[in-house]
């Protein structure tokens, strides 16, 4: 389980790497009015599969290898003020009990974190990342196109890799605000319970913003259920349609063992039927954000509720691949005073606050994962003439 684990960390970390020239690209801060005391910003997100994870190793497993379908909670709370910090800076979300949150929740200034630094073990990868991208049985002409890490690291990036097409806008930030505070914290961080409802009432409260306060009538989005298939060497991934989705996009990643190695090959889909990957995708996306994107055919219609990731993609990853899929959902603005139905340029609230929606989940498919007992048993079969490695074998701790 720890080896499959380092695999999947992996995994994310060259997430992480590529997507960050992306996100790099555009940093965009949403804009609010000049003079404007404080912006507020609320990202309540739906979690499925092993995103949400939960219930002990027999809930992850299950999570893991397609059985259940538990959903969990996110929140992400955040305030930017131009006033200074006081000397005992306070800030609090305080909610109603069907948020199942207490009465209320800290905002905090996060402590300043070293720029650059990578954490204390983690270890660049090596060999190559393979990309594909559009929904298809078979890739489209020009793909894959093939990254040298040993080159990225000597700070060769191919040349329109990523674009500035997906804008990367959390909001306020500690770049863009005198006074920043976030939740989760270092003092609170227990997201919402299961059946909790986001639903009423909401107010902040702090000593270096004025008071906001709004009402939401948009609740956590419903979960989505990932399954995929194999149809002639494509994988088709197929979900369940969420009401108030206005867009999907989907992602995979997937490597090729070699024996008792760690992987050399990764491999990396996306659903865009163009050179999108990661930056804003990976984030809140507004409504008209999304409804532009899938004009472009980077993000598929609320309509669409299946894609084929081409059979190339299995022939580089036989081994592992995790999928990924979001929904995003609506938005919802408020300000105070209330923005006039023809605002003059002049016009400049107090404060403004900003809440997005999404839902997501995230599981293993290909390979041998059509379900943990078929998996178990390819493990316990009779030793065979030829060893495999399998995502199994490495779950187990078993090489060949």
């Amino acid at each position: 389980m720890r080896r499959s684990i380092q695999i999947i960390t992996s995994v994310t970390l060259i997430a992480v790497l590529t997507g960050a020239a992306a996100s790099a690209a555009d940093k965009r801060a949403t804009s609010a009015p000049p003079g404007t005391k404080a912006r507020y910003a609320m990202d309540v997100g739906t979690m499925t599969g092993m995103a949400g994870m939960g219930g002990g190793m027999g809930g992850a497993m299950s999570m893991m290898f397609g059985g259940g379908n538990r959903e969990m909670r996110e929140l992400r709370l955040r305030i930017g003020s131009t006033a200074p910090a006081p000397a005992s800076p306070s800030a609090d979300h305080f909610f109603l009990p069907a948020a199942k949150l207490g009465k209320s929740v800290p905002l905090l200034i996060p402590e300043k974190q070293p720029v650059g630094d990578a954490p204390a073990d983690f270890q660049r990868p090596k060999g190559r990342l393979i990309l594909f991208w559009g929904c298809g049985a078979k890739a489209q002409k020009g793909q894959p196109v093939i990254i040298d890490f040993a080159k990225v690291a000597a700070g060769q990036m191919p040349p329109g890799l990523f674009s500035t097409n997906v804008p990367v806008d959390r909001g306020p930030n500690a770049a863009n605000s005198r006074t920043y505070a976030e939740w989760p914290n270092k003092k609170s961080s227990k997201p919402p319970a299961s059946g909790s409802s986001m639903l009423g009432a909401h107010r902040i409260a702090s000593n270096y913003a004025p008071e906001i306060a709004f009402s939401l009538n948009q609740d956590y989005m419903a979960g989505l259920t990932g399954k995929s298939t194999s149809v002639n060497g494509a994988t088709i991934l197929s979900w369940n349609s969420v009401p108030s989705a206005t867009g999907y996009h989907a992602w995979a990643m997937g490597a090729k063992m070699e024996g008792g190695e760690e992987p050399r090959d990764f491999v990396w889909w996306s659903s865009s039927m163009s050179k999108e990957f990661g930056g804003g995708l990976w984030d809140w996306l507004p409504p008209a954000t999304v409804q532009r994107l899938i004009t472009q055919k980077v993000v598929m219609p609320p309509t669409q509720t299946s894609c084929a990731i081409p059979q190339e993609v299995k022939t580089y990853a036989p081994d592992f691949m995790m999928g990924n899929l979001y929904a995003y959902g609506p938005e919802a603005n408020f300000s105070f005073p209330p923005k006039p139905v023809s605002a003059p340029a002049s016009w400049t609230p107090d404060w403004t606050a900003r809440v997005r929606y999404r839902s997501f989940t995230s599981w293993m498919i290909g390979g041998q994962m059509g379900g943990m007992g078929a998996a178990m048993g390819e493990q316990e079969a009779p030793e065979k003439k030829k060893c495999k490695p399998s995502l199994m074998g490495a779950v187990l701790g078993k090489g060949c």
